[in-house]
């Protein structure tokens, strides 16, 4: 099995029945559910847990986890990552991907120049960004780089296959 991908976290307690505040990091929030079984971090394991049900609270969301019944039991999984098997997700057309498959791809320029490696993305109101860890003798000093991802305008092309994603950005911006 492929490194389990995190998709929400578990927040504080609600009540005092073992019920937790979900943070869920899907595009539709309720879309968290969807993805069964989870795995939540138990020290440096994954470990797989079945949620029994769950609810829309105020602006937030509920779920109850199998065998926590007790508010106590509840508190020691607060702030536990909630990942899923990278297996859960749907298969994409040959031109799509998912945001995990950027990280760690070699970021060139058309002119060949190397910016470094993706290290994370982000989402602004405009558009997402590329976090591109700068190599060690970069030429120009840069340690990272923020390179807005506009397709066709900023990324020409995306290969996962060889990990490379081709951009026109001059590298002393």
């Amino acid at each position: 099995m492929s490194e389990p991908v995190v998709v929400g976290q578990l927040g504080a307690v609600y009540g005092i029945k073992g019920w937790l505040k979900v943070n869920s990091f899907t595009d539709q929030p309720e879309g968290i559910f969807d993805y069964r079984p989870w795995l939540i971090k138990n020290g440096s394991s994954w470990r797989e847990i079945q949620v029994t049900g769950w609810k829309r609270h105020g602006k937030g969301l509920i779920c109850k986890l199998i065998d926590i019944d007790q508010r106590e039991q509840a508190q020691m999984l607060t702030g536990a990552d909630i990942a899923v098997s990278a297996e859960s997700f749907s298969a994409l057309p040959d031109d799509e991907f998912y945001w995990r498959d950027l990280i760690g791809c070699r970021v060139k320029n058309t002119k060949g120049y190397d910016f470094g490696l993706v290290t994370q993305l982000m989402e602004t109101g405009s558009n997402d960004v590329l976090v591109v860890k700068a190599n060690a003798n970069d030429a120009f000093g840069q340690r990272e780089r923020l390179i807005p991802f506009v397709e066709d305008q900023v990324i020409k092309s995306v290969n996962t296959q060889d990990s490379i994603i081709e951009i026109d950005w001059d590298p002393d911006f």
